[in-house]
């Protein structure tokens, strides 16, 4: 398959591209600046803005699916990832591209109790402007014709742990779950080349 990947070059995006790679898909890098991401081998690698839909369209073009790995700190949360959602789901259908993954965070997920783990007794509140923003963007997901899934870890990311090539679907979120990056990659791959999940935000964690 065609596959291209925005955001390539954070630590999910990377994950992402390695792990296409690893199944023999061709790969597009998409990042804000490729003289910074030489490390990117074995793919085409190529200059793109997230929230730039036409950007998008044409970075996308002759793709079979899009991951979307992108974040910017430099900008408030709500502002990136609903303008990233919006020239997403509109440069992809531009494109031809019907299949979407957007990785996702756990606080936006539904814990144990039904609600949002953000809103769980407890959970941390420091970077709720940063989950709003999430819930934000997939709420414009939500609203687009696109075949998309949000994907998320059920609680946060193994930073130190390998690859094992093994996860399980969540049942809820849950702030103690932890999945690797390169696990977390096998489950965006599996949903990329068998889809089970479509329209539909769902967690994942370390089998």
């Amino acid at each position: 398959m065609n596959i291209v990947v925005f955001g390539a070059g954070g630590r999910a995006g990377r994950q992402a591209v390695a792990e296409a790679r690893r199944r023999g898909h061709r790969v597009t890098a998409v990042v804000r600046d490729p003289a910074g991401h030489n490390d990117l081998t074995d793919v085409r690698v190529v200059a793109g803005d997230v929230t730039d839909g036409t950007g998008v369209a044409r970075a996308a073009a002759g793709h079979d699916a899009a991951i979307s790995a992108a974040v910017d700190l430099s900008v408030s949360p709500h502002e990136f990832f609903t303008a990233s959602a919006r020239a997403l789901t509109t440069g992809l259908v531009k494109a031809g591209v019907r299949r979407l993954l957007v990785v996702g965070l756990a606080s936006i997920m539904p814990g144990a109790s039904g609600a949002p783990l953000m809103d769980e007794p407890g959970y941390p509140d420091e970077y709720r402007a940063f989950y709003l923003g999430h819930a934000a963007g997939l709420a414009v997901l939500q609203e687009c014709d696109l075949d998309w899934a949000y994907v998320a870890p059920a609680g946060d990311f193994d930073h130190g742990g390998t690859r094992t090539g093994r996860y399980r679907i969540a049942g809820h979120a849950d702030p103690a779950d932890r999945i690797t990056y390169a696990d977390f990659a096998v489950a965006l791959l599996d949903e990329i080349e068998v889809p089970r999940h479509r329209r539909a935000a769902v967690s994942v964690r370390e089998a």
